[in-house]
Parts: structure tokens; sequence; C-alpha cells
């Protein structure tokens, strides 16, 4: 199964330590979906790394130039003139205005409060929290999902459940989900 549903990542997403790995690993073959940002959104995902979290600057630097490597496709570009048209809150604008020039139907974010469904449905656009969508990935398709949480454990060199547990802390109905579903099949 492959998934030719496009998502814009906000920063807030790729920034997040818990989840910054998850999305991207869920658009890696077979992918559940297409990511998509802007430069405006990886810069923003850069300082919250290194500014915020205190990534040191050559993690947050092999961040970026893997999300690049893998996803080259990944880039909106020429969205910034479509910036004044956006009502949103003003600091998101930029995430929309991308959002409407790539014709992505999805923001993925964990401010919800800047992406007002009064704001977006003109545009036919919804956005989403990051759990709500990987809940309903995992609703489509759980296997492949926990195939990918799993491929995050084994590069961390750590065990399933101790991914689902750090994920719980920004994801806890998503991770208590999994956690749950996990220890039944067992």
């Amino acid at each position: 199964m492959t998934a030719d549903y496009k998502i814009v990542l906000d920063a807030c997403v790729l920034a997040n330590a818990r989840v910054c790995d998850l999305y991207p690993k869920l658009a890696e073959s077979p992918r559940m979906l297409i990511p998509r940002w802007s430069d405006k959104i990886l810069e923003e995902t850069y300082t919250t790394h290194t500014e915020k979290l205190g990534w040191d600057t050559e993690l947050a630097d092999s961040f970026q130039k893997v999300l690049k490597k893998v996803f080259p496709d990944a880039r909106i570009s020429g969205y910034e003139e479509l910036i004044p048209l956006m009502a949103n809150d003003e600091k998101d604008r930029h995430v929309l205005a991308a959002a409407v020039k790539d014709k992505v139907d999805l923001i993925v974010t964990f401010n919800l409060k800047d992406f007002k469904p009064k704001h977006l449905d003109k545009w036919d656009i919804k956005a989403v929290h990051p759990q709500d969508y990987l809940l309903s990935l995992y609703s489509i398709n759980p296997a492949i999902v926990f195939a990918k949480v799993a491929s995050i454990a084994a590069k961390r060199k750590t065990d399933l459940e101790s991914v689902l547990i750090k994920l719980g802390v920004s994801l806890p109905v998503f991770s208590e989900k999994l956690l749950e579903d996990m220890g039944a099949s067992t």
C-alpha cells in the first residue's frame, strides 16, 4: 500500500523531539503519506531545535539534511504572494499559504488554535492534531504503523514499548492505543 495523500507538516510537528522522526518514517516505503513543507517551516524547525530544545547545530543540521535528501520533492515554494490573503494567526499564515499553493487538503499541527476552521474553509483545507491523524492512519493499516514505530525503536536500539511510552508524552491517546493493542497481541 502506498498513499498519495499530501499533508503539510507544521514546524511544531517536525520540531517535536518525540514525533519528529515518526511522520517522515510514515512517508517512507510503504508510505502512508506524502510530507510537504516550506523552507520557512524548516527554518522554524531548526530554530526550535537549536534555540528552544538545545540541540547542537550538528544534530539540527543533520536532521535538516536528511529531510531534504530523503524527501527532495517535499519543498513548497512560490507561496509568498498568498500570505496576505490568509486570515489565520499571523505567525502561521505562511503555513496556510504553502498549503493553498500546493493544493494540500490537510495541515498537521499541534497549534490548532492558529488554524481555525473559519479561516481554512474558504480554501477547503483542514487542520488536524498529529495524534488524530496518526490514529486515522493506524485505523487504515495498523501493521504498517506498528512496523514504522518498530523501525524507530530498532534504530534507537531500544524496545517498541519504550518508544511508545516516549511518544505518549506528546501523543497520549495514540501511544495508549498502540500499547493496548500490543499487549492484546502478546
